[in-house]
């Protein structure tokens, strides 16, 4: 039986860590063992641990960051297969079940990740996204132009092994350490998707993905990393292009127009191709003002 380890990073997450300790137990598909690693919580996280004794192992570190977090996780870990969940999420009781059963299938596969539904703070239903792809996915993960790994923090299974042949999660590119990860490895692995809701993903004010400043940052790190193989130059532009749209699309959300005009020019120079995107803003201005 192929054995599987669980890795649930957290930092001061203590009001969301019981939900997604105990889907992690509850799977019809028995972890060899569920990891905590607690990034040194100052909130009440120790003591909802401490009520779990020995059902779960319980690594605590200085804060060093969610990448670090895995890291350590991955290193302890006695499963061939790593399943790792953040701390403010849910699996449903089959998703290690499904997700197994597509290594077993398939062994060469380097990852399988799942459907997501999206919740609020308050566990209400906000969406469930069913556009993930499988295969070589590397390529269109670069390009950065739809959904491809749709929670690559949360919900994906990769074998041990794998992990550690890649180098584990790069800890300097928080919070996109989770997109430099699934991209390494799917330049050397392809990926399988099952397109069945298995995770639930909260979103909720203390999210990192919600600072845009730390993402534009880490993000076009990552992107200077991959584009130092010689062999996707050709995607340069485009990739460019398109994270400096999504970023301006990000601080006009914020009423932050300078970083908008700012990110929308360097999101034309790159890919002029974004004119039309960029020229339907006043129409979008012109809808913000109307429903206020």
């Amino acid at each position: 039986m192929n054995t599987v380890s669980v890795i649930i990073p957290t930092y001061n997450y203590g009001r969301f860590l019981r939900d997604a300790i105990d889907s992690a137990l509850a799977q019809t598909y028995r972890p060899i063992e569920v990891i905590v690693v607690d990034d040194g919580s100052t909130d009440d996280t120790p003591q909802v641990l401490a009520t779990y004794g020995e059902r779960i192992r319980v690594i605590r570190q200085d804060n060093r960051g969610v990448g670090a977090a895995r890291n350590s996780g991955a290193a302890a870990a006695r499963g061939e297969y790593l399943a790792f969940l953040d701390s403010d999420d849910i699996l449903k009781p089959q998703s290690l079940e499904r997700e197994i059963a597509r290594f077993v299938a398939d062994p060469s596969l380097g990852l399988v990740h799942c459907a997501a539904e999206s919740v609020d703070g308050d566990g209400k239903l906000l969406s469930v996204s069913l556009n993930g792809m499988e295969g070589w996915v590397a390529t269109e993960l670069l390009r950065l132009d739809r959904e491809v790994i749709g929670t690559p923090g949360s919900g994906i299974m990769v074998p041990k092994r794998v992990a550690a042949e890649i180098g584990g999660y790069d800890e300097s590119l928080q919070p996109s350490e989770d997109w430099d990860f699934c991209y390494r490895i799917a330049v050397r692995y392809r990926a399988g998707y099952i397109r069945e809701p298995l995770l639930t993903y909260r979103l909720h004010g203390g999210g990192l993905h919600l600072n845009v400043g730390r993402m534009e940052i880490s993000m076009l790190r990552a992107l200077e990393k991959a584009f130092l193989d010689p062999t996707v130059q050709s995607l340069r532009n485009h990739s460019y292009g398109r994270i400096h749209r999504v970023l301006a699309g990000c601080y006009f959300q914020l009423h932050q127009p300078r970083q908008f005009f700012k990110h929308m020019i360097k999101s034309l120079r790159y890919d002029p191709g974004n004119l039309g995107y960029f020229a339907a803003y006043p129409v979008r201005i012109a809808t913000r003002a109307f429903a206020r």
